[in-house]
């Protein structure tokens, strides 16, 4: 009896697996996104472009791709470029609600010549409020204070930001300090300063900051007024009135952040976008030219005028999309036609004059079968282009419902009644012992048997 219902057991097991086996969902491949995968060290030199400064590079944001540069693997002077390294760990390493303190060292550490916010000693002050004049008005004293809140002290600071300067893809960076305060050993190159602003500008905090043309510090418990306003140091974001021949404000500018030492020379870390197309430019090492000119300035507009005129962002695919619909086996008449979403946005990197159509390589999972659960990975679309690759996975739009789904629900339901039925017969055993244990001690304590009290027995059955 009791192998009988091992047997059952086993085959009620067995059914189950295979039933659960049939329902299963489609596959899901691994996630790719539509970032291109291309190698951002690639370089190319146009020699129509006219730049002034010894060192500088044109790069696109999305992809890294570099489309201009010249001397970009130079080792120079960063200055105040430094200062973007300083807001990404701030970034990541606070809460833009936490509040640091300025200690006397933020304020007199500071050279007389550099910039400051006019921090007091003492002052309380918010991440966020540091973050806007370290970044607008390139506040030195400001990045002492974020670097002592966030590492301990200056020297444990710069050693987090060269090793977040490694993690971005830097080679050739040595930071000594979080502000870019001239020493000799304070280095970087222009590849890696874009590199740097390329990843500061995926933080919607940053990109704000970096394009405001002004900010006023509230008061605090150390100052008393809202006197203390500051205008931004980079020109291309700031309109001027005049027509000056100095006036290097630029439409489509975004930020990020400028830099000047008499060492390093004119320096700047410059975003600007047009319609999906944004590039970075990094220059170091500008001077003035002839006619008394940044060169800096105009290295920018002339390499974003190349970039927007020669290059565009083509969206091929919008976000969450309908790409096709295909029909699936083994599902039911309403629910086989399922239309197949992308699920990221594919937007193709090309030069303007560009006619070529590009065709997808569409990969579904194999075997896509009903049933197939709603928002579920059934495939991947990619494009190639050149040496660049963009691809996205492709999701169900809707769920898929096998054609005996309700049989099998059906069938599962009785599986596990029957189930219940058998664990109950399995337990039917137990309570017979129990009740013959039961009906044993009845016996023992009516005869006295197996118990340590004596019974009376009457003595009148006994003759003398």
């Amino acid at each position: 009896m009791k192998k009988a219902k091992y047997f059952i057991l086993l085959f009620i097991i067995t059914l189950l697996c295979q039933l659960f086996a049939s329902c299963s969902y489609a596959t899901e491949s691994s996630s790719v996104s539509n970032t291109q995968q291309n190698g951002s060290s690639n370089t190319s030199t146009n020699t129509s472009i006219t730049t002034y400064s010894p060192a500088c590079i044109l790069m696109e944001a999305n992809s890294g791709k570099v489309l201009y540069e010249k001397n970009s693997n130079q080792i120079k002077y960063p200055a105040s470029t430094t200062k973007i390294m300083t807001a990404i760990l701030t970034i990541e390493n606070c809460e833009l609600t936490d509040v640091a303190t300025v200690s006397h060292n933020a304020i007199f550490s500071v050279p007389s010549s550099y910039v400051t916010a006019n921090l007091k000693e003492g002052e309380e002050l918010t991440i966020e409020q540091l973050l806007n004049v370290l970044l607008i008005p390139s506040a030195n004293d400001a990045a002492f204070v974020l670097a002592e809140h966030i590492g301990g002290s200056v020297e444990n600071f710069a050693n987090m930001m060269n090793e977040k300067a490694k993690e971005i893809g830097c080679l050739n960076t040595h930071f000594v300090n979080p502000n870019g305060i001239h020493n000799k050993n304070h280095t970087t190159t222009a590849y890696d300063l874009a590199l740097m602003g390329r990843y500061a500008m995926q933080y919607s905090k940053i990109r704000e900051i970096v394009k405001k043309t002004k900010y006023t510090l509230p008061t605090t418990n150390k100052y008393d007024k809202a006197d203390r306003t500051f205008t931004t140091s980079n020109e291309l974001i700031e309109v001027k009135t005049s027509n000056a021949k100095d006036n290097y404000y630029y439409e489509n500018a975004i930020g990020i952040k400028t830099g000047y030492t008499s060492e390093a020379g004119s320096c700047i870390i410059a975003g600007a976008k047009k319609d999906n197309l944004e590039v970075i430019v990094v220059v170091l090492g500008g001077q003035s030219t002839k006619e008394g000119l940044s060169q800096r300035y105009l290295d920018c507009i002339n390499l974003f005028d190349y970039a927007f005129k020669n290059y565009k962002v083509e969206t091929v695919h919008e976000k969450n999309s309908v790409l096709q619909q295909i029909s699936i086996s083994g599902a039911t008449k309403d629910t086989k036609n399922l239309n197949v979403i992308v699920k990221d946005e594919i937007s193709i990197f090309m030069e303007s004059n560009s006619q070529e159509s590009y065709e997808p390589e569409i990969v579904f999972n194999d075997k896509l079968k009903a049933p197939i659960a709603a928002n579920s990975v059934i495939g991947k679309i990619t494009y190639h282009v050149g040496d660049d690759t963009y691809s996205s996975d492709l999701l169900a739009e809707t769920s898929v419902i096998a054609s005996g789904f309700w049989s099998i629900l059906i069938r599962i339901v009785l599986i596990l009644v029957t189930l219940y039925i058998i664990s109950l017969l399995l337990k039917q055993p137990k309570s017979k012992k129990r009740k013959k244990k039961k009906s044993k001690k009845k016996s023992h304590a009516k005869t006295g048997k197996g118990s340590g009290n004596f019974r009376y027995t009457s003595l009148s059955n006994f003759k003398e």
